[in-house]
């Protein structure tokens, strides 16, 4: 057993508070996953993790003990409750917690995957939506998720929860210039589909078999106006009730559904 920090003002607890703000976490590219299972995702995947952090009265089961395995015994940080309760925004905690560096991809990585099949994320706001839908793409083939300017940052705590381990098995790539992205999208002829209540071709008439990247559009105002012009097609989802549209995430696990149905 490692020594207990239990003071609030040790330099590696401090740190880990300051996590919590997105500038801090984007400046040292760490951020914190929380849970056996989500840790156990970040390190079968072999992202780098700085710190293992540990409640002195968690219970060290077997496949706890298997993790700390993996660890450097420098990176593994036993604290006191007190001190947990302090670095944890999660109301009933577990007890263990990662602070793990940041692995990001970039387009070039992107345009070397055979069966192209990207999600393009436009000003999305909600943690929860981009959690799921990080989940969903992994779920159902997804091999590149692209984030643009203006969306929830996808390594807060809470979208890294609602991703369920998702956010390690999928490549992410930022994109700061829209215009350029898309540019470079038809240059490699991946076709960009995006969605609106304006398009006028059902996602069942959509050839799915092709290159392509989907557009996803905020929560509120939809897929915005630089998008929407440069798009090769506006699709929609055929509904027949009252509803005039779907959550985000629920409309984009709809349209990876049916790529998944006709790539068979």
């Amino acid at each position: 057993m490692n020594h207990v920090v239990s003071s609030l003002s040790n330099p590696i607890v401090k740190e880990i508070k300051k996590l919590y703000k997105r500038k801090y976490r984007w400046q040292k590219k760490l951020f914190i996953v929380e849970g056996i299972k989500i840790i156990e995702e970040c390190i079968k995947e072999k992202w780098n993790i700085k710190y293992i952090i540990i409640r002195e009265d968690f219970p060290l089961k077997f496949e706890v003990s298997r993790l700390i395995d993996c660890i450097d015994d420098n990176n593994i940080i036993v604290v006191n409750e007190k001190v947990f309760n302090e670095i944890t925004d999660m109301e009933n905690p577990q007890g263990i917690l990662g602070v793990i560096e940041f692995n990001l991809s970039d387009m070039e990585f992107l345009f070397k995957v055979k069966d192209k099949f990207f999600i393009i994320i436009d000003e999305l706001q909600d943690p929860g939506n981009m959690g799921t839908i990080i989940r969903a793409g992994d779920a159902f083939g997804v091999n590149g998720i692209i984030i643009t300017q203006g969306c929830v940052d996808i390594y807060s705590p809470k979208v890294v929860r609602s991703t369920m381990g998702s956010i390690f098995h999928v490549p992410i790539v930022f994109a700061d210039d829209k215009l350029k992205l898309i540019k470079d999208l038809k240059e490699k002829k991946v076709a960009v589909y995006a969605t609106s209540l304006r398009g006028n071709i059902h996602i069942n008439q959509v050839n799915f078999r092709r290159d392509f990247a989907l557009i996803i559009g905020n929560e509120s105002n939809g897929v915005t106006e630089d998008f929407l012009r440069t798009a090769d097609s506006l699709i929609k989802i055929p509904m027949k009730g009252k509803a005039e549209s779907l959550n985000a995430a629920i409309a984009s696990s709809i349209i990876m559904y049916e790529v998944l149905r006709q790539r068979g």
